[in-house]
């Protein structure tokens, strides 16, 4: 029992806490406010605390718990919204209202609920199991088995193991190893500051497929890496972020909230529950679970918001599921380091952010990869994470320290979203180091076109680019026709194909399937367009063609419907292209006549 002697903010010293160890979780003062230890000096420690402090004095009580900040894992954890210490908020507005209060415990499952255990067949009782073995499942949603794992450190013969319904905490088998006996639950807990161990960490050759274009498309991400989403105040960061979360070919999803917003929670909270899984047709909140840590929520928390989120997602990984995790955003989680650094008077780095800065945000990206668990099972953590640099800035030290570790770079541009064009990921200044391990598996699943018109777009693009700085300076008229082509066609694939709208029903989410149908139409227009150009037609007669509006309606095309359309389009497309020819011709012959004539 130590006595509280100082107190700044969220850091209190505490005396007399010789015997405690770092990281372990404390209560502070008469309320029992929820804190961890975080520097120890002598019998002081030093503690952060994960709620408001306001009203605790000098001479009240410290009582450490002699256990690290945990994750309690099991049946009940799928969707649920926690906050940034796994208290579930729906039990926690049930007691205190609208707002958090001060103290308030509540277990983060439901201990009184019954689950339908099933035993694992091929584990029976008497043989040898080790940490990470699957001995049975429940059935917690219609598509999705809660695999129920030995956890982490506990080995030996297995007694007792039999199926039925239980409780989170009530005993479905023993492991005995010599005179120790450990009793099984269908819950376990993790450390959270720890990763979970693994046997194997895999490359990954299978992208995550999130349904928006301009990322699966040009710039994906592999099932297993990590990905940054920097971007200004108003740049779409949450909008992206929200849009994987309910999209992402994942079976689970954590979002995090991070020091974010209040309103922007809110509509998350508000609408995932009426969310629509497109592949199983069942409510998306059954394979997600929400950490919510607002911006008016204690600072100290944000940190473990972001550890007990990544920590939901190995254990899932564990299991042999596909997890995508999103954090947003991993600035608000630096800021909170920034200001806990300062109250402990450490050595200031850039900016002010502590010295360790780069170390953390390594660790945490790290924690994502396509692994093969102790069970055997093969599963993956995919880590998006929002950064948040002020005015934009990337060269300030969390954008920096997160692009030095993640492989996928998502910019986004605020003159782009100014524009209204969403998602505002400038393609030029973006890039996935992913392409060429996953050129593989888009050529055996998608077609060996998906991969070259890729590359042909991305170069059409690139060449746009340099061809509007000459514009700015002489003009489009002074371009020759073939270079008013690749402004066309630059265009075209801008508008419609890059943009997507996320509040329109179809817009909204876009297959893979139908990604490669809508670039191939446009790059099937431009192939046209230069046919047409070596037969003498000028370029300002084909960017007036009226198909081309056809091609952008495609964006609008059903998933089911595309493939008809598509060859609608394709046909109109020669059709039209046929009959400028002819009339061109026509123009020619005419006008050869009246020069014989003459």
């Amino acid at each position: 029992m130590g006595i509280i002697e100082k107190i700044s903010g969220p850091l209190v010293v505490a005396d007399g806490m010789l015997g405690t160890r770092m990281y372990d979780v404390v209560k502070v003062g008469n309320l029992g406010l929820i804190g961890e230890i975080i520097q120890l000096k002598g019998d002081k420690a030093v503690l952060q605390v994960y709620e408001d402090t306001t009203g605790i004095s000098p001479g009240e009580p410290v009582q450490s718990t002699n256990t690290p900040l945990t994750a309690e894992l099991g049946p009940g954890v799928l969707g649920n919204v926690y906050d940034g210490i796994q208290r579930p908020l729906e039990v926690i507005r049930a007691k205190t209202g609208a707002f958090i209060g001060r103290g308030i415990t509540a277990d983060a499952l439901d201990k009184k609920k019954k689950w339908k255990f099933t035993a694992e067949n091929a584990v029976k009782n008497g043989a040898e199991v080790k940490p990470g073995e699957i001995i049975g499942y429940v059935q917690e949603t219609e598509h999705l088995k809660h695999y129920i794992m030995v956890p982490n450190g506990i080995e030996g013969k297995i007694s007792g193991l039999k199926s039925g319904t239980f409780t989170v905490e009530e005993t479905i088998a023993k492991v005995e190893k010599g005179s120790k006996s450990t009793a099984l639950t269908l819950a376990q807990r993790r450390p959270v500051r720890r990763s979970s161990p693994f046997k194997r960490k895999f490359r990954s050759d299978e992208p995550l497929v999130t349904g928006q274009r301009v990322l699966d498309t040009f710039f994906p991400v592999a099932k297993g890496g990590n990905a940054a989403v920097p971007g200004p105040f108003g740049a779409g960061k949450t909008v992206i972020q929200q849009q994987i979360a309910k999209f992402a070919d994942a079976d689970i999803v954590v979002y995090v909230g991070c020091g974010e917003r209040g309103n922007e929670m809110t509509d998350v909270l508000a609408e995932f529950p009426e969310l629509i899984d497109p592949k199983t047709k069942r409510p998306l909140m059954e394979r997600t679970v929400l950490v919510a840590n607002t911006s008016n929520m204690p600072v100290a928390a944000r940190e473990a918001s972001i550890y007990t989120g990544i920590t939901i997602a190995e254990y899932f990984r564990d299991m042999g599921y596909s997890v995508a995790i999103m954090a947003d955003s991993t600035s608000r989680w630096a800021e909170a380091m920034r200001e806990i650094s300062a109250r402990l008077e450490e050595m200031p780095g850039e900016e002010g952010y502590p010295a360790y800065l780069p170390k953390r945000l390594a660790e945490y990206y790290e924690r994502s990869g396509k692994v093969e668990s102790l069970n055997g099972r093969m599963g993956s953590v995919t880590i998006i994470g929002a950064v948040s640099p002020a005015g934009g800035d990337l060269s300030e030290p969390v954008s920096q320290g997160t692009l030095r570790v993640v492989k996928a770079f998502w910019s986004l541009d605020k003159a782009l979203a100014d524009s209204r064009h969403f998602p505002s990921v400038n393609w030029l200044s973006s890039y996935s180091l992913y392409l060429d391990a996953l050129d593989g598996w888009y050529a055996k699943n998608m077609g060996e076109d998906f991969v070259r018109n890729r590359q042909a777009a991305m170069k059409l693009l690139q060449r746009e680019a340099e061809l509007k700085d000459i514009v700015q300076l002489v003009g489009a008229d002074a371009l020759p026709d073939s270079e008013k082509i690749v402004l066309e066609i630059g265009k075209m694939i801008r508008e419609a194909f890059l943009r997507q709208n996320a509040y329109d029903e179809i817009d909204t989410y876009t297959s893979l399937k139908k990604q490669g149908i809508m670039l191939g139409a446009i790059l099937h227009f431009k192939a046209r367009a230069e046919e047409a150009l070596s037969e003498q037609i000028e370029a300002d007669k084909i960017t007036q063609m009226k198909v081309r509006e056809e091609i952008s309606r495609l964006k609008e095309v059903k998933e089911a419907e595309i493939e008809g359309e598509e060859k609608k389009v394709r046909e109109k497309i020669d059709g039209e292209f046929k009959a400028l020819l002819k009339e061109y011709q026509a123009a020619v012959e005419e006008e050869k006549g009246e020069v014989e004539k003459a």
